[in-house]
């Protein structure tokens, strides 16, 4: 790590969404705050962060977003109750969320996309390195995907973005990045990108997922970034002028993923997320496989 490359210490989490795919759950409840087996969605981006020793965390929200802010923060009346009652175990999982990282809150207002949203974290980020990490993504803690990107941007300078291979019928639903490979395996120089491609059209099957390491120049580059796909401000607009000009912000560079994610982005996969968690976890998870199966095998 040098002077030019600084440790990263801040990460960027939108959390702005309405949400409208879960319906009418999240008519008076953020997307966010939708539980994963026993956890809101949220936390668990947040503990990736923190692990990944990023401990200053700015979330970017909206209007009925106040949950998230609460649930980061100390609940000293049931504290109170659960210590008088001597449940330490639920007192410490209570404890945790507000623990966690030091937790910064700005609102986004009118909702103009991703690359909008990122724009809003300038006046916190200031000129350094940061994060972004977006909640419908849940990586599993056992791969490490966002320590291994910070060692890739400390390395290299400029920017990191995750990326998955997918099937090629599947890229449209994605950014999708135009590659080079490198002497690192895992590690690929991003020459291009393109906001959710005709399939024909696809430079490759690499697929940007919500973990990004940003060089600070994105802001500059943001600001001048015309509405895209969807008459929104696209951060994969913004980070295929990077690609294609290093003199602006250094080199963009990608880590390909092949652990395990966890999709919460629709009902669907939001489903099998918690099934998935709730298998691996010790206290549920011998229980649980053992209904599933009877389940299953019934249905079937």
């Amino acid at each position: 790590m040098s002077e030019a490359n600084p440790r990263i210490s801040k990460a960027v989490i939108p959390a702005a969404g309405l949400g409208t795919r879960f319906l009418p759950a999240t008519k008076a409840t953020p997307k966010e705050m939708l539980p994963v087996v026993d956890k809101p969605a949220i936390q668990y981006v947040v503990e990736e962060a923190a692990s990944a020793g990023l401990d200053d965390v700015l979330m970017i929200t909206g209007r009925n977003k106040r949950p998230l802010e609460d649930h980061f923060d100390r609940n000293y009346e049931l504290e109170s109750a659960l210590q008088k009652k001597g449940d330490a175990h639920r007192l410490a999982k209570v404890q945790e969320s507000s623990d966690l990282a030091t937790m910064h809150y700005v609102r986004q207002g009118d909702p103009k996309g991703l690359g909008h949203a990122v724009l809003c974290a300038a006046p916190h980020v200031g000129d350094e390195p940061f994060a972004v990490l977006l909640g419908d993504d849940l990586i599993d803690p056992r791969d490490p995907l966002l320590q291994r990107m910070v060692e890739v941007q400390e390395q290299n300078g400029g920017s990191v973005i995750a990326l998955m291979e997918v099937a090629p019928e599947q890229i449209h639903l994605y950014g999708c990045a135009a590659v080079d490979a490198t002497e690192d395996g895992d590690v690929v120089k991003v020459t291009g990108m393109v906001e959710k491609p005709d399939p024909a059209d696809a430079p490759s099957n690499y697929a940007v997922i919500g973990r990004y390491v940003l060089a600070p120049q994105i802001f500059d580059v943001l600001r001048q970034t015309e509405p895209g796909r969807g008459g929104e401000i696209q951060l994969t607009d913004a980070l295929q002028q990077l690609a294609a000009d290093e003199k602006v912000g250094g080199p963009v560079h990608g880590v390909v993923f092949k652990g395990r994610r966890y999709d919460t982005g629709d009902r669907g996969d939001y489903l099998r997320a918690i099934v998935r968690l709730a298998c691996e976890r010790e206290d549920l998870g011998p229980d649980f496989r053992t209904w599933l199966r009877s389940y299953v095998a019934e249905e079937m």
